[in-house]
């Protein structure tokens, strides 16, 4: 059964390919891939972000307020048939702590709640909950709409000892402004180099103690990142070196 609440710490961390080789034996030692891992493979995310017209979750994101809190649909497989199952999540940040409402439905039945409010019928209590949940969120942003794709390569483990201890390796970071729609391919521009990784620690307490050892003797150190935020930033510089070449156009027409 999918989890349809947690509440976690998640502080991320930029690798090179060296430093991702060099942990990746020590995380095998005290770690086993999630389910999503088929043989130890990795798999892919497919995300997109819901905002206002005028960026306004987004742009309230990368001030980095006490509280902010975003809508996604995520799908795990791409592109996503009108009839295959995606996680409509809401996602919040208080004070540092991250908290994350989900349910499954089908891409059809999402759609059509965001844009009517028809919601799909749930016999679980968690999920009626969660659907409250999102009917509030909505309400705040009726003008909410699909504004971001995102797409990675995601490889995931769980503490051997302690299964509440996550770690994910993210890779091939992709993201468009068009084409917003889990039902079209994955495609756009990348926000890595091709050899890094942004590795997330996701965990309710402490990091334990052998992964703070390999951190500091790989010299991996902490970084601020958000990939709907990178994105876009990198779409308002677009515009902006846009409308300079615009004017230079302009002035020698």
């Amino acid at each position: 059964m999918a989890i349809s609440t947690f509440q976690r710490r998640e502080v991320k961390f930029l690798l090179s390919r060296e430093q991702f080789e060099g942990l990746l034996p020590i995380v095998h030692e005290h770690m086993n891939p999630d389910a999503y891992c088929v043989d130890g493979k990795e798999y892919g995310i497919y995300n997109l972000y819901y905002d206002t017209p005028d960026n306004f979750l987004i742009r309230t994101s990368i001030q980095k307020p006490y509280y902010k809190e975003k809508l996604r649909l995520r799908s795990y497989y791409s592109p996503a048939a009108p009839d295959a199952s995606v996680f409509l999540e809401v996602k919040k940040k208080i004070g540092g702590i991250v908290t994350k409402r989900r349910v499954a439905m089908t891409r059809a039945e999402a759609e059509a709640y965001i844009e009517t409010r028809e919601k799909p019928y749930y016999e679980r209590f968690i999920d009626q909950q969660v659907m409250k949940e999102m009917d509030i969120f909505l309400n705040n942003y009726d003008s909410i709409q699909p504004r971001q794709y995102i797409s990675y390569q995601r490889a995931a483990f769980f503490g051997k000892d302690d299964p509440e201890f996550r770690l994910t390796f993210d890779r091939d970071i992709t993201a468009r402004r068009e084409d917003l729609s889990l039902g079209m391919g994955n495609y756009g521009s990348k926000l890595l180099l091709p050899d890094q990784r942004i590795m997330e620690i996701k965990v309710p307490g402490s990091i334990p103690m052998w992964m703070s050892h390999a951190m500091s003797a790989l010299d991996i150190h902490r970084i601020s990142f958000s990939k709907y935020g990178t994105a876009f930033k990198n779409y308002v510089l677009e515009q902006i070196a846009a409308q300079r070449q615009e004017g230079r156009k302009t002035i020698y027409a």
